[in-house]
């Protein structure tokens, strides 16, 4: 653990720069719901895959604007053109098989949401562990869940793509369906 020269206690990822450390504190392992904002943190998290968290953070605003603002009926709309404009736009991570996988993602995420499932938000949170203590080092902190593993196999059952159980573990921790803050962060539990 360690602070920012604030006198804070972090997690030692959420320190430094500036930005991880606005997440850290203000956003990362706080519950987020409702189907556009889970949208979103599907999208981010499956652009995210074999890169550094930091690069997505610094985009963050150029996928909002790229994507419609993560907007799921918007996003399903998009044609092969949108895809082909998206993959000159600078601003963000140009993957080819990432973009078609948030356009295909948004077409399951529209699809979800006239069912029992309640839409992507009400299916995403079914699969929330029962809450644990903090992990008290970053050791501690698992990379897969039994969770995740069936959240994985569930939206891909649905069409998702790029939701492998480790990009589905990051976006349980982001959207703050399990806390893994560390025991000692100054972050406030849940």
């Amino acid at each position: 653990m360690s602070d920012a020269g604030d006198g804070l206690t972090r997690c030692p990822w959420g320190v430094a720069p500036e930005i991880y450390r606005d997440y850290h504190d203000l956003e990362w392992g706080r519950p987020v719901r409702g189907d556009d904002a889970l949208f979103e943190r599907v999208s981010l998290e499956a652009f995210q895959s074999g890169l550094s968290w930091l690069v997505i953070l610094r985009k963050r605003e150029a996928f909002r604007k790229a994507f419609a603002g993560f907007r799921i009926a918007k996003v399903a709309a998009f044609t092969e053109t949108d895809a082909e404009r998206l993959l000159s736009d600078e601003g963000i991570v140009r993957n080819r098989m990432k973009i078609e996988a948030t356009i295909a993602n948004a077409r399951a995420a529209a699809e979800l949401a006239g069912t029992s499932s309640g839409g992507l938000s009400d299916f995403v949170w079914s699969f929330a562990p029962e809450p644990r203590e903090r992990p008290k080092t970053i050791e501690d902190v698992p990379a897969v869940t039994p969770e995740s593993t069936a959240l994985s196999k569930a939206l891909k059952k649905r069409g998702f793509k790029f939701v492998g159980p480790t990009t589905a573990y990051a976006m349980m921790q982001a959207i703050g369906m399990v806390d893994d803050h560390l025991a000692d962060c100054h972050v406030p539990e849940r």
